[in-house]
């Protein structure tokens, strides 16, 4: 009986340790960066400000934000588009990444055939080829969905490949003893198991899918924020491409935190465990 009050005891004790521990940690989590990129921006205003800088050169971030109010309806008309394709080439490029992956991890002849031509095909400057891209599939979403999905794609191959080929052998071993199948080896222990490795190759995935969009409205586009930062600086107006690229990045936020929100999703519905 004491054992048991004091085991209770302590866990309250580890309890009222831990959990303002836990909230300490999560709360810096937040306000850190919050605090680092607020010092950064208010450098910016002082030291533009106090150096005289002209706006055509650096326009200070309080200008940057009165125009991204003033004109919001223009920058959202924008990037409704670039955020759409930077979604769509996403997914794309993760339902391919994570299929050609199995198939390099099920299959040796496809592994040796196959994987020498990604890495040649990854070591090729992407932007040299997004010309060809526009070329070969015209001026529509089309070449920049394509662009988009080719630029992205290779590190969801290498996580995923990566994730299903680390998952525990004798988990693996103790399921074909049972007489597993392949498909409830694979469904139950290699792609649980390889989640943490698919979505850390998702995240970077969708960085360059952001930035696949974007070449390609750089190049030819009557629409998106790649279009209306290259018409701003045409015209010399930094302040207009600044509040572009600040959307650029807020949509860029909203990618990503779906994609970190489809991981919490994942890792409660299997019950994958982090360190």
């Amino acid at each position: 009986m004491s054992q048991t009050v004091n085991s209770n005891q302590l866990a309250r004790q580890t309890g009222e340790v831990t959990a303002p521990a836990f909230r300490s940690t999560s709360g810096r989590a937040l306000y850190l960066p919050l605090l680092v990129a607020g010092g950064v921006l208010l450098l910016w205003e002082i030291g533009v400000r106090i150096a005289g800088i002209p706006s055509v050169i650096l326009p200070t971030p309080t200008a940057i934000l009165e125009l991204v109010l003033d004109k919001h309806e223009i920058l959202l008309r924008h990037a409704i588009p670039t955020t759409l394709e930077s979604a769509g080439g996403f997914l794309l490029a993760s339902a391919a990444g994570i299929l050609i992956a199995i198939l390099l991890t099920y299959s040796e002849i496809a592994r040796q055939a196959l994987f020498p031509n990604l890495v040649f095909f990854q070591l090729i400057p992407k932007i040299a080829l997004a010309p060809l891209f526009i070329m070969w599939l015209g001026i529509g979403s089309q070449s920049r969905l394509a662009f988009s999905v080719f630029i992205s794609i290779f590190p969801i191959i290498i996580a995923t490949t990566a994730g299903l080929s680390a998952a525990d052998p004798n988990a693996v071993r103790l399921c074909r003893s049972l007489t597993a199948s392949e498909w409830q080896i694979f469904t139950n222990v290699r792609f649980p198991s390889a989640l943490p490795y698919i979505f850390s190759g998702m995240k970077i995935g969708i960085t360059l899918s952001i930035i696949g969009v974007i070449i390609g409205e750089f190049i030819t586009s009557q629409r998106g924020l790649g279009y209306l930062i290259i018409f701003a600086t045409s015209r010399a107006d930094t302040v207009v491409a600044m509040a572009a690229i600040v959307v650029l990045c807020a949509s860029g936020l909203l990618l990503y935190g779906a994609v970190a929100l489809a991981e919490k999703f994942t890792d409660r519905r299997y019950g994958v465990p982090r360190g």
